[in-house]
């Protein structure tokens, strides 16, 4: 883990160069994950608490620079983030697409002084965080998304592409 304040407070190529390689790589897992579903596989739940694939997809991008669960299990979203607008596949696309240019441009360009600003994450687990931290966080999370739906996919009950 990268200490929260450090000598130079601003990203080293290396850094950038990760981060920038998680978020190419996510962009690609998620829209392999998404791509293809049919409708009644995006709305498909496992079970009534858990998330639908659609679910998953929409939550991420609300969570996206907010947080990240453990890499183990799932974390409970805080009420605000559950996803409730129920978009569409295509309209999920559109707006990680839009929001990923930013991000992207954002790891690519920025010359700010990343290390030197903190906020509390709202899972004690992780305390506070440097801004660089919840930068990398962007990509980690969308591959812990892709993750689930792969799991939601992968249930015995998961309607066909036929349905």
């Amino acid at each position: 883990m990268v200490p929260l304040r450090v000598a130079d407070p601003h990203i080293s190529a290396e850094e950038r160069t990760q981060v920038l390689k998680w978020l190419v790589e996510s962009h690609k897992e998620f829209i392999m994950a998404i791509g293809g579903v049919s409708d009644a596989q995006w709305k498909w739940k496992p079970a009534p608490a858990e998330w639908s694939v659609g679910e998953t997809a929409e939550g991420k991008t609300e969570f996206l620079a907010r947080a990240l669960p453990s890499g183990e299990g799932n974390a409970m979203a805080p009420e605000p983030l559950v996803p409730r607008e129920g978009l569409t596949r295509a309209q999920v696309t559109e707006r990680f697409e839009r929001q990923r240019v930013d991000i992207v441009t954002f790891a690519s360009e920025t010359q700010r002084a990343l290390k030197e600003h903190t906020l509390v994450h709202p899972f004690p687990i992780f305390g506070t965080l440097n801004a660089y931290q919840w930068l990398i966080y962007v990509p980690l999370h969308t591959i812990h998304h892709d993750k689930q739906i792969a799991e939601v996919k992968a249930s015995p009950r998961y309607p066909p592409d036929s349905v």
